[in-house]
């Protein structure tokens, strides 16, 4: 097995404007290559036009025939076209798909992106056995509406970044798709937004069954050129959609590991390694925006907290935490200061929680904690003094917010998931028995 070196993953075929080029000049680039982005050159530095730069300057009703010098882009990130292609995974946090691949004079080589990474991953490196099922656990942010939405409706979400797709339902089966770059051509041919979804949306939607390998699903991003998979159940209804650096960030693992088994591959590539394994670690564990552990990450630490339990014959307890009134938060101040408020819970849950205790953000502005010894009460106690030590808390703009907390028992014999239903039947009941309290299992 070999990794790869930039130049020989990245295309060469660049596509790009010039900053004094028009912004219409440049959304035609964009449409006549398919491209959802295009590089803009401005002297030695290379910036970005984005679809969502399109939507927000149709959005202001700016002049298309203006140079691209009057928008504010941004810089697109660079790396030498003779390094390894591992020294791309820091960048898949980033928003940004495009990278730039520069010769030692900083000269431009050519431009690699996320599908250019998932088509040099060797199939036979990855683990066939490792399931979509078992990724799911994290979770995926998604957009889903029905075919009568007005496509004005979901505008705004798109614009500040929130989605770059959604998806459109019937009976929660996908039966359309609408990304950014479809708003876009939309845009370009002056057509009217305020009509339904259903009209200008991609049908009929190719998904992928949960039960499908990370390695499956490699080979149907590739062969159908897509961005995302659509992951749906035996019935054909959604659970989830996973995109493309999310599937990177899975065969990183299995990489790592293979390479011990390749000396000669181990010598070169060692100490880059060494001093990024922690980092790679930290991208695969963590929620980007809170810092906190995420789904999947929780759902192991669960395992060896259980078995621990099991072991030693403790108690344990998990309270799921719900920030209410979130969505009024995001609309009155918008989605940075909803942001805020996440950030500053997580700050506030860490400092308050013990030592022992785990906490992830689960999705949205739900948390999750697992107290380890804690039985019922001992958990009681703990999340009133999270709900208390939140309300006190006074957040820039905001003010004092609340949350409702649901509290239950883990039971010996029993799958995390079943601990988690009862504690958000918990949850349910606090919130509407008027929020900001804590119920529990027994209260249902």
């Amino acid at each position: 097995m070999k990794f790869p070196l930039i130049r020989e993953v990245a295309s060469t075929d660049i596509i790009h404007v010039d900053i004094e080029d028009s912004i219409s000049k440049a959304m035609d680039v964009m449409i006549k290559h398919n491209h959802r982005n295009v590089i803009v050159k401005d002297d030695d530095v290379y910036k970005i036009l984005t679809v969502t730069d399109v939507l927000k300057i149709q959005n202001d009703d700016f002049d298309l025939n203006l140079p691209l010098k009057n928008l504010l882009l941004e810089k697109i990130p660079t790396i030498r076209a003779d390094a390894n292609v591992l020294e791309t995974m820091e960048y898949l946090n980033n928003p940004m798909e495009y990278i730039c691949a520069i010769n030692s004079d900083n000269t431009p080589y050519g431009l690699i992106t996320h599908t250019d990474i998932t088509s040099h991953i060797d199939p036979h490196t990855l683990m066939d056995n490792y399931r979509l099922i078992d990724f799911l656990k994290i979770g995926r942010k998604m957009k889903i509406v029905s075919k009568d939405a007005l496509i004005s409706s979901i505008l705004p979400e798109i614009i500040d970044g929130s989605f770059d797709h959604v998806l459109v339902v019937n009976d929660m089966k996908p039966v359309g798709i609408l990304t950014t770059k479809d708003l876009m051509l939309l845009i370009k041919q002056k057509e009217r937004l305020n009509v339904k979804v259903s009209k200008f949306m991609s049908s009929p939607v190719e998904s992928i069954d949960r039960n499908a390998s990370i390695k499956e699903a490699l080979e149907f991003i590739n062969k159908k050129h897509y961005k995302r998979v659509v992951v749906v159940d035996e019935e054909g209804k959604i659970i989830s959609v996973i995109s493309q650096k999310d599937l990177i960030s899975l065969t990183y693992s299995k990489w790592a590991t293979l390479v011990k088994e390749y000396q000669e591959e181990l010598r070169e590539i060692n100490s880059m390694l060494t001093s990024k394994t922690i980092e790679y670690e930290t991208i695969a564990s963590t929620d980007n925006l809170t810092g906190l552990y995420n789904r999947y990450k929780f759902s192991e630490l669960y395992t060896s907290s259980y078995a621990s339990m099991i072991q030693r014959h403790n108690s344990m307890s998990l309270v799921l935490i719900d920030i209410d009134n979130f969505k009024k938060i995001n609309d009155t101040h918008g989605h940075n200061i909803g942001d805020k408020v996440l950030v500053e819970v997580a700050r506030i849950l860490l400092e308050a929680l013990r030592n022992i205790d785990i906490v992830a953000r689960w999705g949205g502005e739900e948390f999750i904690v697992l107290l380890p010894t804690a039985d019922l009460d001992k958990a009681i106690t703990i999340a009133e003094n999270l709900r208390k030590e939140i309300e006190l808390s006074e957040i820039d703009i905001v003010g004092h917010i609340s949350v409702s907390l649901g509290v239950a028992v883990v039971k010996e014999g029993e799958e995390m998931s079943d601990v988690i239903h009862r504690a958000d039947k918990a949850l349910y009941l606090a919130k509407n028995s008027g929020k900001n309290c804590v119920k529990t299992e027994e209260d249902v």
